[in-house]
């Protein structure tokens, strides 16, 4: 951010410079220029106020780097000319972030909101909460580091443990600085997360000109020219735009998209001596988005509404949601946040979110269209799902022309006919669904979708088993089945085959190089390399990925495996206290559903997988692959069980160790952290500042303990 002064001393030293009036050294005249340069492109991208024009700046910025050609020496990393292209990126190394990147809870209305304030309430003991609100940017997440002043690393968000590293891409990205005074606020390393989007008006220019651009193409291909070339692609909708701009290998061409990226967190910052500086000289997330906008980023301080309570944010959500359709940027709703940091560790995170934060969805988007047809396609479980085929239909950012139907019951409950106008919307702005078919518009010309009794595959007899809304093909050869389980197979959140999509795939299968999960390990690669499209690099980067699967955990191993019912959580509680995935054909029904969190259904699923021949046989298949299958108990199991069976609650201001450290302590010792008290509970850790908890917990006579006397307890 530029004070009045430092604006008017730049504007008059652009002119100066423009004029040709400043005789100054080489090293005097760069540095000049880089000033100039990165204060006209925060005026035309943070702020969106610019003052010189596109002539000028090109001008400027052709000075800049004449002088830099002439006088390598005096280049540097942050100079305004380090942003232009950077040429091909061939790979972008996945890299794990500081700190996960985790998603949002959600709500849809007040009621949903006033709910997150009582938890919040409950969790910090203090009934005046104050919030931020501000807006849920429907863009591509990125993470920044800086690292003494200088960017050093930028990474999507990716499965939000790891992302792929795209440095290269975000340097050509002018509103994200290439460099920042962090020195002046006492941190040496700072992780800063943001939004990568794309204005409305940007992304419509930019559609219009490929739609002519495609008719232009199928024009010259009708007439059978030569040379014209790839078929021009249409973006779909802005967010994809973003998140496709942010791994595409040639920087320039990133730069031509006219991406921005907003910043709205800070998840990491530290001073020299490595020592957090959050919560201590920042205490509010509006001090440091504010911190973050005078350093000369784009964050949200003009959107951004502080509120002294619940029902203040309740009002600026309303108030956003009114007014969302004028706003440059799509934005499919806000985001409430404890403005408190101190608070907001004291609230702490769940494993998918932070309980501090809370996502609050628009209403709905609708329009009307025309069902064309009912596809029937065939899962990875054999689940059948009917897919609508619509008259395509521009909704909320997004030309719809596919959805899924669900299931039978919900067709009939719908009243869906081939042919009928049906009402759609996208429920938060992410997945469409037909509300309703328009009786009143039929004219006679529409037919019931039929639903099939053989797969539309392999042609099997369907199976609906009594209180499942779901018809299956039990065919466990059916091709469809086997193409989907391998997809899930190869899969990030799976085994996390770099360079193995499904388009790879499903053209292997078609090939006959891959019918079945074994295989995987088992390719051809010396035909693959012959494959048009494909070639030697793309198939070595395949084989390392492939032999890399290999180490994956046991967890891992399980989930990918598509056992119905178990999920990444499940597959990660079956395989938490034994030695090798082979032990769960010794479990018994009764043994399946003592473990934790499992259910009937799920341990008749596990059962059933470990129980059948043809899984034990695959399995034993992969293990003689090499692939992991044992692991180290003793490694998931607690360092001492002093606490086994122990259950804490934390409150206050914690100041010898943050909640997570808490919560690590108790578990690592064998014991459970919850956020309520009752007569069950075994201690309350209370730091200063104890409220209500601690009242109740000594009426109750639980046994209250200082933060001194807890770490005594555990040693």
């Amino acid at each position: 951010m530029y004070s009045k002064e430092q604006t008017q001393e730049l504007v008059k030293l652009t002119e100066a410079i423009k004029s040709g009036k400043t005789q100054n050294s080489p090293a005097i005249q760069i540095d000049n220029l880089r000033k100039i340069i990165n204060f006209h492109d925060w005026r035309y991208y943070v702020i969106d106020d610019p003052i010189v024009t596109d002539f000028d700046y090109d001008m400027l910025f052709k000075k800049l780097k004449a002088l830099e050609a002439e006088h390598p020496e005096l280049k540097t990393a942050d100079s305004p000319t380090e942003r232009v292209a950077y040429g091909l990126t061939k790979e972008f190394p996945q890299v794990e972030h500081i700190a996960p990147m985790l998603s949002l809870d959600n709500s849809y209305n007040a009621e949903d909101l006033r709910d997150f304030d009582e938890s919040v309430k409950k969790l910090t003991d203090r009934d005046d909460i104050g919030y931020t609100v501000e807006p849920k940017f429907d863009g591509a997440g990125i993470s920044l580091v800086y690292e003494n002043n200088q960017l050093l690393r930028a990474l999507t968000r990716g499965n939000g443990a790891v992302g792929d590293e795209i440095t290269n891409n975000a340097k050509v990205l002018k509103s994200i600085p290439l460099s920042a005074d962090f020195d002046g606020q006492n941190i040496q390393q700072i992780e800063i997360r943001g939004e990568v989007l794309i204005r409305k008006s940007v992304f419509e220019k930019t559609q219009k000109q490929q739609e002519k651009d495609l008719k232009a193409w199928e024009a010259a291909k009708a007439k059978e020219e030569k040379n014209i070339g790839s078929k021009p692609k249409v973006f779909a909708n802005a967010r994809n735009t973003a998140s496709g701009g942010l791994r595409m290998q040639d920087s320039a061409e990133v730069a031509k998209r006219g991406l921005e990226a907003f910043v709205y967190y800070v998840g990491h910052a530290i001073n020299k001596e490595g020592k957090s500086v959050l919560l201590k000289s920042l205490n509010s997330h509006h001090e440091t988005l504010d911190m973050l906008y005078k350093l000369g980023f784009k964050a949200p301080m003009k959107e951004i509404t502080v509120c002294k309570n619940i029902e203040e944010a309740i009002q600026a959500c309303a108030q956003w949601e009114k007014d969302r359709d004028n706003y440059p940027y799509e934005i499919d709703g806000m985001v409430v946040k404890v403005n408190d940091l101190h608070l907001q560790d004291i609230c702490g995170y769940t494993s998918h979110h932070p309980r501090w934060a809370i996502a609050y969805k628009f209403k709905a988007k609708t329009a009307t269209t025309k069902l064309l047809n009912v596809e029937f396609q065939v899962g990875r479980t054999g689940a059948i799902t009917p897919v609508a085929k619509l008259e395509p239909v521009h909704l909320a950012g997004v030309t719809v022309s596919s959805i899924s139907i669900h299931n039978e019951e919900y067709i009939k409950e719908k009243d869906i006919h081939i042919g009928d106008t049906v009402e759609i919307e996208r429920s938060g702005d992410v997945i469409p669904q037909i509300v309703r078919a328009i009786p009143d518009a039929r004219d006679g010309s529409e037919t019931p979708v039929e639903f099939p009794r053989n797969c539309p595959d392999c042609q099997s007899d369907l199976v609906k088993v009594e209180d499942e809304a779901v018809w299956r093909c039990e065919n466990f050869d059916c091709p469809s089945q086997i193409v989907e389980r391998l997809i899930h197979y190869v899969s990030r959140d799976a085994m996390d085959i770099d360079g193995f999509g499904k388009k790879q795939v499903a053209r292997f299968y078609e090939l006959g190089h891959l019918s079945s999960i074994p295989q995987v390990y088992h390719l051809p690669y010396d035909e693959l390399k012959k494959l048009e499209g494909l070639g030697e690099r793309s198939i070595d980067k395949l084989a390392e990925g492939i032999e890399k699967s290999k180490q994956q955990p046991i967890a891992r191993l399980l989930y990918a495996l598509g056992v119905r019912h178990v999920g990444k959580g499940t597959a990660k509680r079956l395989t938490k206290s034994i030695g090798n995935l082979m032990d769960l054909q010794n479990f018994s029904l009764e043994q399946l559903q003592e473990m934790e969190d499992i259910g009937p259904i799920v341990a008749q699923s596990v059962y059933d997988f470990f129980h059948n021949p043809k899984s034990i046989d695959m399995l034993k298949e992969l293990e003689a692959l090499g692939l992991t299958f044992t692991q180290d108990v003793s490694a998931l199991t607690p360092s001492s069980n002093v606490l086994e069976g122990k259950t804490f609650v934390f409150t206050g201001t914690l100041e010898k160790f943050s909640r997570n450290e808490a919560k690590a302590m108790v578990e690592d010792n064998g014991g459970k952290v919850t956020s309520s008290v009752s007569k069950k509970l075994d201690y309350l850790v209370a730091g200063a500042k104890a409220g209500s908890k601690l009242k109740k917990a000594e009426e109750l006579g639980v046994t209250v303990l200082s933060e001194e006397e807890f770490l005594n307890l555990i040693g």
